[in-house]
């Protein structure tokens, strides 16, 4: 059956405004890390993007290296426009990003012009488009000419193959320092990609600098790879990831301390009439413009963009989520 959009998605999202852009973004995006390479059943990934578009969510966030196996996730994406989306393209944005590894050699990661290059010509292939709206440097060089880095993601914006472009992982003196390159070529910085959650807060001077310049923000891993939700509030799930084999959420690193913490603020969520998940995501944006949300079924998509619903807090329950993190 041809795919036909929800007539009322629009009515289920909140957009935001960019910095100083004319680009708005929901404030609910959806990342494409996990679940959406070729080790994910195809349906399943289908049924998530679909559903997400469906409930509002206009902004897919991908990387030249998500999968796994790298780069299956932009094959997915670009399988799912073809085949369904490909009357609603000026209807979303779609980002990528290069600076991880990708191929072997001393050409396949970081900020070379010859990586940066290569890697959006791959991405659109994969994608199977002619553009995307955002192009990410995924991370900071430090072998490489800032300068040179500025000068590739320019090129990439003059030929057509970016509309805007992102920075993602810098701190806030590279950040300012990018900004002050790329104006030098007159293109303004659209947004910094960053990590920022409860339980994650060492990037929140980035906004101070962001905030001065005009650029927006989006952050990734809100919910703590998980953490933030109730999936571990009555222990480690064997499914779960953190029983897995991933590296960024691990069984030592969920302490009784920590989770003495996500306990409390899920008793504050309830009191709220909201889960963990949906406090938490509205805690970050009243930093971010937006949060990246990942998924594994579309339930849970479903159930993080009620966020929406109430995302605005009292100076008491601000400050109470203060004390609670900071003892």
């Amino acid at each position: 059956m041809e795919y036909m959009a929800n007539p009322e998605r629009y009515n289920k999202m909140t957009y935001r405004r960019c910095g100083k852009s004319g680009l708005k973004l929901p404030a609910i995006s959806l990342g494409m890390w996990h679940n959406f390479g070729n080790m994910t059943p195809y349906t399943n990934s289908r049924e998530m993007l679909l559903g997400a578009f469906d409930l509002g969510i206009t902004h897919f966030d991908l990387a030249n290296n998500y999968g796994p196996t790298a780069g299956s996730a932009e094959e997915t994406f670009g399988r799912i426009i073809t085949e369904e989306l490909r009357g609603y393209r000026d209807e979303f944005v779609v980002s990528t990003k290069a600076g991880y590894y990708m191929w072997p050699g001393p050409y396949g990661e970081w900020g070379s012009r010859k990586n940066l290059i290569a890697s959006i010509d791959q991405s659109l292939k994969r994608m199977r488009l002619e553009y995307v709206d955002i192009f990410y440097h995924h991370r900071p060089d430090a072998d490489t000419p800032m300068e040179e880095t500025a000068d590739a993601l320019a090129q990439i914006v003059r030929q057509g193959k970016a509309l805007y472009i992102g920075i993602s992982n810098y701190s806030p003196e590279q950040t300012a320092k990018m900004i002050e390159l790329l104006d030098n070529h007159g293109i303004h910085l659209l947004i910094h990609q960053l990590s920022h959650s409860m339980l994650g807060r060492q990037n929140e001077p980035v906004y101070d600098v962001l905030a001065k310049k005009g650029v927006g923000s989006i952050a990734f891993s809100p919910l703590a790879q998980g953490l933030l939700t109730d999936r571990y509030l009555v222990g480690i799930p064997e499914d779960s990831r953190a029983k897995g084999k991933s590296v960024f959420l691990t069984e030592a690193s969920i302490t009784p301390e920590r989770m003495r913490k996500v306990t409390t603020l899920n008793d504050m969520a309830r009191e709220r009439g909201q889960a963990l998940s949906q406090m938490a995501l509205a805690w970050v944006l009243q930093s971010a413009t937006s949060v990246i949300i990942g998924a594994s079924r579309l339930s849970q998509i479903t159930e993080n963009c009620r966020t929406i619903e109430n995302t605005d807090f009292t100076r008491e329950e601000l400050d109470n989520i203060e004390e609670i993190l900071n003892n």
